[in-house]
């Protein structure tokens, strides 16, 4: 289904859980306000939005949280989801703790690519950014990957003054392992407003002057925006989403669902279209329409530039990642 504005919309992230074992900086705040569990979407419930949606044009299909692999029913959901007509791929984004634990799960299920957040190698220092001690099991999870022939991709988000120093020894995973390494602008929304963001442009310029070939690549890695380039002797690729200093909402091709059955047609501002009462008292087209309510809703673009335009006040973890 296309949007006011023409853009082929295909792609719906969903967020099965606010509920996280990491608690990362710019996504949540130390002391938590979770969501009720009663008030979560039920596997059901995600199942029957994402055949509706699969009727809109809806085949990509992200799973984010919070941390989803700490919901029970995370594994079984990526099978259910992948056995409904229309759905072609479902991917994941993980905080990397319980990857090495279910990756041959995620595999049996259909898993068709996999999301790691990482932003530092230091292990003093991810415990300073995260909250907790696990650097070994994300890498343990990024080493057990290496056997299945599926997509893995690294999301690093720098900060000045925190671990932007970093770039180059995360550039260099890239080198030993066939993985993406992808820098993310830190973006203005929630906790996320109050650190100072690292340039993207910054880091391809000096990425230029560190590797003598640095050579871009035509081929998209995947559903979204990022901009890939490949070194020559390095097993995977350097990938670059930078949403604040070169907007690309002229591509965007997404809607969220978050955990609690709200859809949001764009990140930034507040925003969203209610399905909890078309999940209890509609049909299929009524959960239909209100997916279709939500793509027409897309705004023209986001103004990350501009905070005081910004209308979207919750944190990343209430929102999905």
């Amino acid at each position: 289904m296309k949007d006011r504005y023409e853009r082929t919309v295909d792609y719906m992230r969903i967020s099965i859980t606010d509920r996280c074992n990491l608690r990362c900086e710019y996504c949540m705040p130390r002391q938590a306000d979770w969501t009720p569990l009663g008030e979560l979407l039920s596997l059901d419930e995600i199942k029957r939005i994402c055949q509706a949606a699969a009727k809109t044009g809806i085949s990509k299909i992200k799973i984010t949280g919070g941390e989803p692999l700490v919901r029970k029913d995370c594994l079984p959901l990526i099978g259910t989801i992948k056995a409904i007509p229309g759905i072609q791929q479902v991917t994941i984004t993980t905080n990397g703790v319980y990857l090495s634990k279910y990756a041959k799960e995620l595999v049996e299920q259909g898993i068709d690519g996999v999301n790691v957040s990482l932003d530092t190698l230091n292990a003093k220092r991810y415990e300073q950014l995260t909250g907790y001690d696990a650097l070994a099991d994300v890498m343990n999870g990024i080493v057990e990957m290496e056997q299945y022939p599926i997509p893995l991709k690294l999301n690093v988000v720098l900060q000045k003054g925190k671990n932007e120093d970093e770039w180059q020894k995360l550039v260099e995973l890239a080198r030993n392992y066939p993985l993406d390494v992808r820098f993310i602008e830190m973006m203005p929304i929630g906790c996320g407003k109050g650190f100072d963001r690292v340039s993207n442009y910054d880091i391809q310029q000096r990425l230029k002057e560190m590797y003598d070939v640095l050579l871009p690549e035509a081929v998209a890695h995947g559903n979204g925006p990022a901009v890939y380039y490949k070194i020559p002797e390095f097993r995977g690729s350097i990938g670059f989403i930078s949403a604040v200093n070169a907007k690309f909402c002229h591509q965007c091709n997404r809607i969220r669902l978050t955990a609690y059955g709200k859809l949001k047609p764009c990140l930034c501002f507040g925003e969203e279209i209610d399905l909890k009462h078309a999940l209890l008292h509609g049909q299929e087209d009524e959960i239909k329409a209100c997916i279709e309510k939500a793509i027409l809703a897309k705004p023209k673009e986001h103004v990350f530039e501009n905070l005081q335009s910004i209308t979207e006040v919750r944190e990343m973890v209430q929102i999905g990642g």
